[in-house]
């Protein structure tokens, strides 16, 4: 499982933040997503650990940490939900509005 940090500046690499969470175990990989048009970081990031051990003491060490003049949020992270294909966020039910042309 990895670890999700919010609120990164955009200025964060990814070896300054692989080395904020090496002081809590051995750091396996960092993502930094972008944006795809600009390329800018979005300002959160994703760092695996080498055991729920270490990262169960990153959390509790970094959670609300002021680091690069920002408060981070650093938690379990939550597994991806696909939501590509979804128009709307699922099965609305029913055809629309017009009844009358139903029977």
């Amino acid at each position: 499982m990895s670890v999700y940090v919010g609120n990164l500046s955009y200025e964060v690499t990814q070896d300054t933040l692989s080395a904020v969470f090496a002081e809590y175990g051995s750091v396996k990989r960092v993502q930094l997503p972008t944006n795809r048009e600009t390329g800018q970081l979005r300002g959160f990031g994703f760092v695996e650990m080498g055991t729920d051990e270490e990262e169960t003491a990153a959390i509790e060490a970094l959670d609300g940490a002021e680091w690069m003049g920002r408060d981070l949020k650093v938690n379990k992270a939550k597994p991806r939900e696909d939501n590509r294909g979804s128009f709307g966020g699922g099965n609305r039910g029913g055809g629309g509005g017009n009844f009358r042309n139903s029977y």
